[in-house]
Parts: structure tokens; sequence; C-alpha cells
């Protein structure tokens, strides 16, 4: 995979959706999604707020991605921040479903 757009992409279940990526491929993906980073089998970005309403809004928009997705993310959150971690826990390693939430998340905040 390239660092194409996947924010209109659908998870996709079973092999398709659940294929280990391989680091470059997931380096790869990283490219159009500022401020996310590789830690570990995750792909993460903390987001600051300036109250705890819109870290709530946030996180409320994030619930109705992850829905329609059916692909859940970890989530640790505090009064003015959100940080988001995907992860295909089936396989425990990371695969394309993370990479379209983290882009589908990237649109939320978009002006």
């Amino acid at each position: 995979m390239n660092s194409r757009d996947l924010s209109s992409s659908r998870c996709q279940p079973g092999a398709g959706g659940f294929a280990p990526m391989a680091c470059d491929t997931a380096q790869a993906s990283l490219r159009p999604l500022p401020g996310w980073q590789l830690v570990g089998n995750t792909v993460e970005k903390s987001f600051v707020f300036t109250n705890h309403y819109e870290v709530m809004a946030f996180v409320n928009a994030l619930a109705w991605i992850s829905h329609r997705q059916n692909h859940h993310p970890e989530l640790t959150l505090g009064e003015k921040y959100c940080r988001v971690r995907y992860s295909t826990h089936s396989i425990d390693e990371l695969s394309e479903n993370d990479f379209i939430c983290a882009s589908q998340v990237e649109l939320l905040l978009q002006p």
C-alpha cells in the first residue's frame, strides 16, 4: 500500500482488513496523517482541546465512526485532551483498518 487517502474507505472484516501490515507499509500510511505515530503495534495521536465539552463532543464523533466501521480505538481522555490508539486486536498488529479509521478521525477536525 502507498500513502493513498483512506478517509473514504470502509473497514474490511476478515482476511482483507485483518491482514498484518508490514512496517514499511505502515510508515507509508502515516504520511497523510499529521501528528499520528507508530507506537509498538498501535497508531496513535493525542488531540488537545480548549475545554472538556469539546473533548466529549470529539469522543461522541469517534463513537459514530467506530460504530459505522465496526473498528474501535482505545481512548484515554482528560479534561482537555483525548489520546486515540488504533490496533487490530484480533491479530495484535496493525492492519489497514487502523489507518482507515485514523484517516476518518483526522477529518473530524478539518476546517
